[in-house]
This record gives structure tokens, C-alpha cells and sequence, in this order.
């Protein structure tokens, strides 16, 4: 058993890592970054704040850190988050809810490396759509925050993704070649609800902003 950090976005894919990865490993803490840059290549940004909340209803520790979301500078405070992490909390690795992603796995592999850190990514090469059966099979509450692509229309914003949800996803996988979990950056999730969290989250009033086949559904309250 090692004591391990989570790259923690309150999207499907670092709560399904956790989730998994709490199985093995004491969870110690959850490294979180609020990104300026609202298309940043490393980091999700669609209702990042409500990682907060999740951390609560986790019984979690949170360590926050804001970067401007410049393209590789922002790796200078992802490493500064999770050195932080190391001296705060002793963990001996890092947990990331990765799938696909070169890109973002082989820069927090190389920090983790330089760090001293084991580097954990449960989620990688995971069958998109068996990713998603698997989210509503164990009870996850996971709401679409953000469609970036053609053919994703304004009434997704907001969907739980649910077993209907997904065969439109397996639909359009099919159809326009999208990444049906989006690791394309086709679409953004957010957590309400998971089988580790010890209440739910409820988004109480919301808005949402669409045009040109992108949008975004922001919470404007919760509790």
C-alpha cells in the first residue's frame, strides 16, 4: 500500500481513478489546479471550484494551486502543487485520472519522476464507452459541463450521463469519430455523486452558455 495524492479535477475520469486507486492505496490528499486559461491543455476548468465541495464530501484534504494556464509553464505549478503535496501530506505517489493523453501523462510522469514519485494512471487504455458503463453501473452522478465539437448540441449541457446518454456517444463515436469520454476535449464532466462521497452535491441554479457547437453549464449555486 503506498500513501498517494489524486490530480483531482472533479471530472468522471480523476473521481473514477480515485475511486479505483482507493482500493489499493491510502488517499491522502487531492492536488487540485484552477487554471486562468479556460483552454488549457493540462488542466479542466468547467466548475473546477466545486472541487471544494467534493473534497468535503470525500473527507479529503484539498491543495489548491492557480497557474495563468500558459502551454508548458503551467507545468512549473503542477510540480510546485504536488512538491507541496510531498512535504505536507509524506505521499510516495501520484494518482491520475489519465486515459489517452500522451501528452498530459508523460509531463506528470516526467514531475513525478524529478520528484521521487511513483506515477499511477488506473484509467489508462480503458475502453471509452466500458469507462462510461462502469461509471453508471457503480452509482456515479456525473453531469455533462461542457460540449466542444460538432455534433453536441446545447441540451447535453447539463445530461447525467446515463445508459440513453451513452448510445448517443456511441452514436456519434461512430458517426463523426468522436471520443465518446471525451479525451479528444469533445466534452467536460463534473461529479455530483460517487460511491466514496458521503453526501451529494445539488446544483441548486445553473446557466448555461452555447454557440457554435461549444458551450459550457456553470453552476451558480449549490449545496
Amino acid at each position: 500500500m503506498m500513501k498517494a495524492g489524486v490530480l483531482f479535477s472533479g471530472g468522471k475520469d480523476s473521481c473514477l481513478a480515485l475511486f479505483l486507486a482507493g482500493k489499493e492505496h491510502e488517499i491522502a490528499c487531492l492536488i487540485t489546479i484552477f487554471s486562468e486559461n479556460k483552454e488549457s491543455y493540462m488542466f479542466h476548468t468547467p466548475n473546477i471550484e466545486l472541487t471544494k465541495l467534493q473534497a468535503e464530501a470525500l473527507n479529503l484534504p484539498i491543495l489548491i494551486k492557480e497557474t495563468k494556464g500558459e502551454k508548458e509553464k503551467e507545468l512549473i505549478d503542477l510540480k510546485l502543487a504536488i512538491k507541496e503535496a510531498k512535504e505536507k501530506y509524506k505521499i510516495e505517489g501520484i494518482i491520475t485520472g489519465a486515459l489517452y493523453s500522451n501528452y498530459q501523462a508523460d509531463r506528470i510522469k516526467k514531475i513525478c519522476i524529478e520528484l521521487g514519485l511513483q506515477c499511477f494512471n488506473p484509467l489508462w487504455h480503458i475502453n471509452q464507452i466500458e469507462e462510461l458503463k462502469e461509471l453508471v453501473k457503480l452509482n456515479f452522478k456525473v453531469i455533462i459541463s461542457g460540449v466542444f465539437a460538432y455534433p453536441f448540441t446545447k441540451d447535453f449541457l447539463g445530461k447525467i450521463i446515463d445508459e440513453k446518454v451513452i448510445e448517443k456517444l456511441k452514436k456519434f463515436q461512430k458517426e463523426y469519430e468522436i471520443n465518446p469520454a471525451g479525451e479528444g476535449g469533445e466534452i467536460e464532466t463534473t461529479v455530483l455523486d460517487a460511491p466514496m462521497f458521503n453526501k451529494k452535491i445539488k446544483i441548486l441554479e445553473s446557466e448555461t452558455k452555447y454557440k457554435d457547437n461549444a458551450g459550457i453549464f456553470n453552476k451558480k449555486s449549490e449545496n
